[in-house]
């Protein structure tokens, strides 16, 4: 693979270089700047990548670029690494949420093979879920590379336009948020029923994660494995009925909807301040 450089260190950057490496990338491939000193300590000392707090050295020789920094930050770091951008025509992976890729390119003034993505938090455990977005400067050798580089963090998919990385971001960027929400309301009420908090938390916890394997290993659909579940007359059909009454299929879809068109605003913002 070409020498890649992640421009920030934090979190989603770590998860990617960490799921690299397990994968089999080699730690002198991979350049990382992060201007925190102890970041790129750890980073360093536990992976082995080279590190530096300036974004042009990391960027220099670059094939890959992947800019993990804070939306807002985005503008003044992509402009900064110009020279660098404008000399090696790398490929940019940006998993900065709500920049399209357009703004990147004029921050650039360049016309580049952009990949946009949206990871999520479980890559921190290999276990993410990614939308990836290519415009039509990516060839099909970078859209493996791209693939090979998010692959390392979890599930990858393409979506066909821009417009549904929006999406994405609603269903599995936000999602985990939803389902911890759910293990919580769970917990909650488990707890008023007079169960220990450890216990129903533990429950709980346990249930998300046995289902969502249920999910991924089965091959069924959610449907079916619900149906499976469910006994005629018996408590599970108790609680469905329960949540049918109080429209949870239209609360969630409101609420999806509610996240993608927030995201659509972020774009749009970010678009008129830059």
């Amino acid at each position: 693979m070409n020498r890649i450089a992640f421009i920030g260190g934090g979190n989603m950057a770590t998860a990617l270089i960490a799921g690299m490496i397990r994968h089999g990338a080699q730690p002198g491939g991979i350049a990382v700047a992060e201007p925190r000193a102890e970041a790129l300590q750890e980073l360093s000392r536990e992976y082995g990548v080279a590190t530096y707090t300036d974004n042009l050295d990391a960027a220099e020789g670059a094939g890959i670029l992947v800019l993990a920094v804070k939306p807002q930050m985005l503008a003044k770091v992509c402009q900064g690494l110009r020279p660098a951008v404008q000399k090696y025509r790398p490929m940019v992976i940006s998993i900065a949420a709500g920049i399209r890729i357009a703004q990147i390119e004029r921050w650039f003034d360049a016309a580049l093979p952009v990949v946009r993505c949206m990871p999520n938090t479980p890559a921190m455990f290999g276990a993410g879920a990614t939308g990836l977005y290519a415009n039509a400067r990516v060839s099909a050798p970078q859209r493996a590379e791209a693939q090979h580089v998010l692959d390392a963090a979890g599930l990858t998919v393409w979506v066909p336009d821009e417009d549904q990385i929006d999406i994405v971001t609603a269903v599995s960027g936000s999602g985990p948020a939803y389902f911890f929400l759910m293990a919580e309301a769970l917990e909650n009420a488990a707890f008023a029923q007079g169960m220990s908090r450890e216990t129903a938390r533990a429950l709980a916890a346990q249930t998300a994660m046995g289902a969502g394997r249920m999910l991924v290993e089965s091959g069924e659909t959610a449907a079916t494995l619900r149906q499976r579940v469910t006994s005629p007359n018996g408590t599970t059909q108790a609680a469905l009925e329960s949540f049918q009454a109080d429209h949870f299929p239209a609360i969630v879809a409101r609420a999806v909807d509610a996240a993608r068109r927030r995201g659509a605003e972020l774009s749009e913002q970010m678009e008129s301040h830059s």
